[in-house]
């Protein structure tokens, strides 16, 4: 997969949610386990109503582990809807999409009001470069066969 860089905008987003909205920095880990939980709700709705997925045996689960090997390196793992390259691009690799301008002009400048917004406009992933020097994704969108990497410093 080709390196990408954060656009200006999502750079100066990315600073004021690290050092602005989150008043405590383990926040990160409600925000992903959050999105694993979304990926599998996602999923068990999909094994449900689309023929392709339907085949698909859905047993729901999010393992968290800690890895000290040279690096402190926490994993979040589930086994939900997956993400393809395109969506990696698109979801990961552009802050809140099209909500980003909305979650800009919701913010009142109160830390404790404002980052209640969070999970409404899809930007709370980016919680975790409050305590990560990297973050890596790997994704496989449910029913295809290739996986993918999201890698960024920030």
């Amino acid at each position: 997969m080709a390196k990408r860089k954060f656009k200006t905008e999502v750079n100066q987003l990315l600073d004021l949610l690290i050092h602005s909205l989150y008043s405590h920095s383990e926040i990160f880990l409600r925000e992903l386990i959050s999105n694993s939980s979304d990926a599998l709700d996602k999923l068990k709705y999909l094994t449900l109503t689309d023929e392709e997925l339907k085949k698909l045996e859905f047993n729901p689960r999010i393992d968290i582990r800690v890895d000290g090997a040279g690096e402190d390196t926490l994993l979040i793992e589930d086994n939900g809807i997956g993400m393809s390259e395109k969506d990696l691009i698109e979801s990961l690799g552009t802050i809140a999409r099209s909500g980003t301008k909305g979650f800009l002009e919701s913010l009142s400048g109160d830390a404790r009001k404002d980052s209640s917004l969070i999970g409404k406009f899809g930007v709370g992933f980016y919680s975790c470069f409050m305590v990560a020097d990297k973050v890596e994704v790997i994704s496989r969108k449910a029913g295809d066969d290739d996986a993918w990497k999201w890698i960024s410093d920030g």
